[in-house]
């Protein structure tokens, strides 16, 4: 989800960029809607932006607290907080009240024997969060999943699109050819995810009735791959040697890739000599890998004919392929879906009954068609999914490493980063900073209905603002605005079809754990 695709120069189709303001003010009931459509309008990839001096800072400058300890010992007492003693919401919140300050020093996961240097400067709110998608400030040069790089050999010896820097020539290109993707594809979008998650809710129906309860996580995953299979290709994986294996194939190779950032919820005895410390064996999971690798090649021909006119080989786009739809995609979806469920169905009655009518009456004045049109007609619906991106966003960490000596801001001061330091957010923090978002903790599902609209600046999730997006000269994920469209058409076919729900939430090694234990169909 961190790095996906978005329009060609020759090519496009993209999801327009929202207006945006910089005062946030009170909520209203019935204002202008959030905005986002495809747009045919070719884009010029933009130059990146000249580096222009710094400006000195107006706060007071401030020493970087905090320190990384002793060496080896330092960083795995942090890795033993991070992941044990104190987990990451208490490692950053207890570290950040005792230096008094939402910038300071620390270690990340791994360190020692994965990481060489898993020091980091530490942002925890939305003002210095920003330096991290400015890539006239810093460098994101194999930084994809943090201060480790996992091995090439689990994406067939290719650096992938999400792990190069926009400097490097490699990058423009691969962007493009995802971009050419969304583009070639768009009008498969709506129908094939009706159709798809139409029969997913039919069958959670059907357990639900027998068993008096259904898990959503792995039958939603079954339905998400299906669904990516046939939007982008034309052919559904279960149709293919892949058959129903596809979600567990990609949770054995994802693991691969983040076991040591990871907790399994073993004890650390065991965790800690065997994913913290070594890195699992790339040559375990190669069949699993191949058996992907093989339903992307046979299955996206007419798209790897385009990648060898845009100077790529047929291997390198497939297995960047690959990764954009089984990592980024997919792997965004399977968190975030059941982060909908969780934050709607907590929400209550009244929040459901708002959206079934929100949704059904401008349906029927469209003829009963989900058309992009229809959704922009929709400010609670698409508010609500704009919340639940800002209080769980599916990627929480960033980072990136300065390209020359930086001044950071934060709300309160002013900080000096040396080139070559790494600089690391915390995007949850960021994302319910008080000093923006009022009762930041709490899900609000009209956060972002009219003048709240102004405050989607703020919203991170995708490696940039909500507000702006992708291009070929930054690292803000390329699928962002697909993402955001699909999770729109979930909220859409669930209360279009539903009045209510409610469900029991558990946790996960990567988000929340669903079980739907009521399912009210619709009843006007």
């Amino acid at each position: 989800m961190a790095s996906s695709a978005l329009p060609s120069p020759y090519l496009q189709s993209q999801f327009q960029p929202l207006r945006s303001s910089s005062k946030p003010s009170s909520r209203r009931s019935f204002v202008l809607p959030i905005k986002a459509s495809i747009s045919d309008k070719p884009s010029i990839a933009a130059s990146p932006p000249s580096v222009s001096p710094v400006e000195p800072s107006k706060l007071p400058l401030r020493k970087i607290p905090g320190d990384y300890g002793l060496p080896f010992i330092g960083p795995i007492k942090d890795r033993l907080d991070y992941f044990y003693n104190q987990g990451k919401e208490e490692y950053f919140k207890s570290r950040a009240q005792k230096y008094q300050s939402t910038v300071f020093r620390a270690n990340m996961p791994p360190g020692p024997l994965i990481a060489s240097n898993p020091h980091v400067v530490v942002l925890l709110d939305g003002k210095s969060f920003s330096v991290l998608f400015d890539v006239t400030k810093v460098e994101k040069k194999d930084l994809f999943t943090g201060t480790f790089m996992p091995s090439t050999d689990l994406t067939g010896g290719y650096r992938i699109l999400s792990y190069l820097d926009p400097s490097e020539p490699k990058h423009t290109q691969l962007k493009n050819f995802l971009f050419y993707l969304l583009k070639a594809r768009r009008d498969h979008v709506i129908p094939e995810f009706s159709s798809t998650y139409t029969g997913l809710f039919e069958s959670l129906e059907k357990d639900l009735a027998s068993k008096g309860k259904v898990g959503f996580n792995d039958p939603g995953e079954q339905a998400a791959f299906s669904f990516l299979g046939r939007c982008y290709f034309g052919v559904d994986p279960v149709n293919t040697k892949v058959g129903t294996d596809g979600p567990s194939l990609i949770a054995k190779w994802v693991l691969f890739q983040l076991a040591p950032i990871l907790t399994l919820g073993l004890p650390a005895f065991i965790e800690e000599p065997t994913i913290h410390t070594f890195r699992l064996p790339p040559q375990l999971v190669k069949k699993d890998y191949q058996r992907l690798y093989d339903y992307f090649y046979s299955s996206a021909g007419s798209l790897l004919d385009e990648a060898e006119k845009m100077g790529l080989s047929r291997e390198e786009a497939c297995h960047n392929i690959l990764f954009a739809t089984c990592f980024n995609t997919f792997g965004g979806l399977k968190i975030f879906f059941p982060n909908i469920l969780k934050w709607i169905g907590r929400a209550g009655v009244k929040l459901h009954t708002q959206l079934a009518q929100e949704i059904r009456s401008v349906l029927k004045s469209n003829g009963g068609q989900i058309t992009m049109a229809s959704l922009e007609q929709m400010p609670l619906m698409k508010s609500a999914v704009y919340e639940a991106f800002r209080i769980e966003p599916p990627v929480p960490a960033q980072y990136g490493k300065a390209k020359r000596d930086l001044v950071i801001e934060s709300h309160d001061a002013a900080f000096e980063v040396k080139e070559g330091e790494m600089i690391f957010g915390y995007q949850p923090f960021a994302t319910r900073d008080p000093k923006i978002f009022d009762r930041p903790d709490e899900y609000i599902p009209d956060r972002f209905v009219g003048d709240g609209e102004k405050l989607l600046k703020h919203v991170l999730w995708s490696n940039g603002p909500e507000t702006e997006h992708p291009t070929v000269g930054n690292k803000q994920c390329a699928g962002k605005d697909f993402v955001v469209f699909i999770s729109r058409l979930f909220v859409v076919e669930l209360f279009r079809r539903y009045d209510s729900f409610e469900i029991e939430v558990g946790s996960s090694a990567l988000g929340s754990s669903i079980t739907i234990t009521s399912l009210k169909r619709a009843s006007f």
